[in-house]
């Protein structure tokens, strides 16, 4: 069983995988950009989410957007759950539906009740373990496609739920009009178009924010620099190409969005501690 490690550093990528974890309460809040989906097969785990306090109990699938801050405070003894992890602009590529999408960008763990499918479910989650473990890019294609379904799948149980949640946050005034703040517009351009040249300008000019507004915006909301969340991004897209192909470094370091060899190496190694031909031969 895997669990957290309270000396990871802060905004460090899981990556795409499905694991069992241990369920321990957490020391501090942890936030990495990708989408989060527990499956509870036994007992409950209570999190701190964005400020909230909400509890999952065994037989419920629970997805949320783990840029958010969040902890486990709390778990009963027997517990046992899995956890997804995709990286969040994969996740936008499902192109999910918004009443499905903008609740989890805005802060909401959206949870659905699995019944009499509680079996199948943890079967399902147990073979994607399994395929990712294998390290090829034909298996993650293959979980890529089931997540993708089991998502529009829970988006289309959820969605009464969902729509009744988004009206009453209208109602109090905590968004307007169903809309994406200026933050969360930031996030899913950086998460939609990473491999093209980004600067905090042309992203605040997207936003009709100042650069330097919308950077101390978005560090106030993340807990890390706008450059750093597009570094993080381009860095991921590297690890999966390090991974699944035989590419030679520096076509790697163009098609993940840096501009020379080395700023891609220096990113790199910030990153995930080694050089990318290190981080190539140890996921080998």
């Amino acid at each position: 069983m895997d669990s957290f490690d309270p000396d990871r550093p802060d905004f460090k990528p899981y990556g795409l995988t499905c694991v069992d974890w241990r369920p321990t309460p957490m020391k501090r809040p942890d936030h990495h950009n990708e989408v989060e989906l527990n499956l509870l097969i036994h007992g409950s785990v209570t999190y701190l989410l964005g400020g909230s306090k909400v509890r999952i109990r065994s037989g419920q699938l629970a997805a949320f957007w783990a840029s958010i801050p969040h902890q486990v405070i709390e778990t009963e003894e027997d517990t046992r759950y899995l956890v997804v992890t995709i990286p969040f602009a994969w996740f936008l590529q499902f192109k999910l539906p918004d009443s499905f999408v903008q609740p989890l960008l805005q802060g909401l763990m959206i949870k659905e009740t699995l019944e009499a499918d509680a079996l199948q479910e943890k079967a399902l989650f147990e073979q994607w373990t399994t395929d990712l473990s294998e390290r090829n890019e034909d298996n993650q294609d293959i979980v890529l496609l089931e997540l993708q379904a089991r998502l529009r799948r829970m988006a289309k149980r959820t969605a009464a739920e969902n729509a009744e949640h988004m009206s009453s946050r209208n109602r109090s005034g905590h968004l307007h009009d169903g809309s994406l703040n200026k933050v969360e517009q930031m996030a899913c351009l950086v998460a939609q178009r990473y491999l093209e040249p980004l600067t905090a300008e042309s992203i605040g000019e997207s936003v009709d924010l100042h650069p330097n507004y919308a950077m101390n915006l978005f560090k106030k909301t993340f807990g890390t620099t706008l450059i750093d969340y597009i570094t993080h991004h381009r860095v991921s897209h590297a690890q999966r190409l390090l991974v699944t192909t035989n590419d030679k470094i520096l076509d790697i370091a163009m098609a993940s969005g840096f501009n020379s060899l080395s700023r891609f190496n220096e990113a790199f190694r910030r990153s995930c501690g080694c050089s990318p031909r290190e981080y190539r031969t140890r996921q080998r």
